[in-house]
């Protein structure tokens, strides 16, 4: 066994429709920022208490949450009003809004030269809205729109590389974005199965880790995009996390409503946790080797300590 169930996390109840989306940790504070979408809203959790805090508000549709530890900053993608938030959690009153495409979802953070890259939705009746925006987060201006063949979905930040990846869900790609190039993609990487969703990085092994709406797990090299294998997965997944540590890679499943949990070392499926129906969403803090599985129909985390 893998995954030990260790309690719950009450959060507020749902005000309209929408649940939980992505989240992320600041582990040196110990908070949890989880958009609540439901309620146009970042939920913050303290980690080690395990309890529900307080919850950041007037955020529409807000999609994604995102943690960078350096700047000690926040960011969220507000799908609701087509924005992005920036703030501090010591200033979390003095949140910022920058403008983005249409319906931003995918967050991802350049700590070098402070871009943060919202990947935007768009919407199928609006031509060329499928886009990349890239934010100077010192500045709160955008640098660049980038046009995308399709939907986007979720994207990372390789610093090695200094470029971010993006999901595109058709055509199916992984597309690369270089800062220093913003005008289109710099090139992408062609994903054999249905719908690329969650996505993270392997930097030891330069590895892309892309969970597919097909059911299907596949990485790449992150250098050449080099098919190196493909898994068969409980059901179409969502987000995704990798302990790098403990080499687990965490996969939400909303339908029927588990967590596989991937060894990456031997490439197989080591377990599959049950959660909740519709629970797509986690956060993960590695240090503490926690994962927290969000539940829409009873609106609380499950949490889970990793004990391999």
């Amino acid at each position: 066994m893998s995954l030990r169930h260790a309690g719950y996390i009450d959060l507020p109840d749902h005000a309209g429709q929408g649940g939980f989306d992505h989240a992320a940790i600041h582990r040196a504070r110990g908070l949890l920022y989880v958009a609540h979408t439901a309620n146009d809203a970042v939920d913050v959790i303290d980690v080690r208490a395990r309890r529900y805090l307080r919850s950041v508000t007037g955020l529409k549709g807000v999609a994604g949450a995102l943690v960078d530890e350096e700047h000690d900053l926040v960011f969220t993608s507000n799908r609701g009003e087509d924005t992005v938030g920036i703030f501090s959690p010591d200033a979390e009153d003095r949140l910022t809004k920058v403008p983005v495409g249409i319906r931003p979802n995918g967050l991802a953070y350049d700590p070098d030269r402070r871009i943060l890259l919202c990947a935007n939705v768009g919407n199928p009746a609006v031509p060329e809205s499928h886009t990349v925006t890239l934010v100077d987060v010192a500045r709160r201006s955008v640098l660049a729109d980038i046009g995308v063949p399709g939907r986007t979905r979720w994207t990372v930040f390789d610093r090695g590389r200094r470029a971010f990846f993006v999901n595109i869900a058709d055509p199916p790609w992984i597309a690369i974005v270089d800062p220093e190039r913003p005008t289109s993609p710099a090139w992408q990487i062609e994903v054999p199965d249905r719908g690329p969703h969650g996505l993270d990085l392997d930097v030891a092994r330069q590895e892309l880790y892309c969970a597919c709406d097909g059911g299907k797990l596949v990485r790449v090299d992150s250098g050449t995009g080099v098919l190196r294998g493909m898994l068969e997965l409980s059901g179409p997944p969502d987000v995704i996390f990798l302990n790098q540590p403990l080499q687990h890679l965490y996969v939400a499943i909303g339908d029927p409503g588990v967590v596989d949990v991937i060894d990456t070392s031997t490439w197989r499926r080591v377990e599959t946790v049950q959660t909740e129906p519709g629970a797509h969403t986690l956060a993960m803090d590695d240090a503490g080797h926690h994962v927290f599985a969000f539940l829409p129909k009873t609106h609380r985390a499950a949490v889970f300590e990793d004990r391999d």
